[in-house]
C-alpha cells in the first residue's frame, strides 16, 4: 500500500511540473488565455513570493521552510498512517510542497498560471490546488475526530 501513494504523490508531483513547463514553453510571460469565459483564465506569471506573493525574493527562506515542512509531513505520514484522511491530505501536501520547492531550487521562481476571473484572488497552480485541498481534507479529519 505504501508504494501506491509513493507513485501517487510522485504523479501528483509530475503532473504539476508537466503544467508548469507546458505553460512556461506555450504562453509569454503576463500573457493570459481564456479557458471558460468569466471563470478561468490562463496567465503565465513567475511568483517569487508566496500567497497574494507575500515575501517576494526570499527564495532560500521557501527553500528551508519547504524542506523542514516535508520532513514533518513524511513523518506525520508514519505517524499517522492507519488513518485514511491523514493519508490522504498529508500526500497532498507532500506533493504540493515538493512541486513548488522544485521550482524554486531549479527557477528561483514558482510558475502560477491559474486565474479566477470572478474573484479578486491570486494565481495559482496545480501545487497550490493540492495544498489547499490537503489541509481541507486535514482539517476535516481533525473536526471527524472530535
Amino acid at each position: 500500500m505504501p508504494i501506491i501513494y509513493g507513485l501517487g504523490i510522485l504523479l501528483l508531483i509530475g503532473l504539476d511540473q508537466f503544467v508548469k513547463h507546458w505553460i512556461v514553453a506555450n504562453l509569454a510571460l503576463g500573457q493570459s488565455v481564456g479557458l471558460i469565459p468569466g471563470i478561468l483564465s490562463i496567465t503565465r506569471i513567475n511568483n517569487t513570493g508566496a500567497a497574494w506573493s507575500l515575501l517576494s525574493g526570499h527564495q532560500t527562506v521557501f527553500v528551508i521552510i519547504a524542506l523542514i515542512a516535508t520532513i514533518l509531513i513524511i513523518y506525520l505520514l508514519a505517524r499517522y498512517w492507519s488513518n485514511g484522511w491523514y493519508r490522504i491530505g498529508l500526500s497532498l501536501l507532500l506533493a504540493g510542497t515538493a512541486g513548488n520547492v522544485i521550482d524554486r531550487i531549479f527557477s528561483n521562481h514558482v510558475v502560477d498560471m491559474f486565474q479566477l476571473d470572478f474573484i479578486n484572488f491570486p494565481i495559482f497552480n496545480c501545487a497550490d490546488v493540492y495544498l489547499t485541498i490537503g489541509i481541507i481534507i486535514i482539517a476535516i479529519a481533525i473536526v471527524r475526530e472530535k
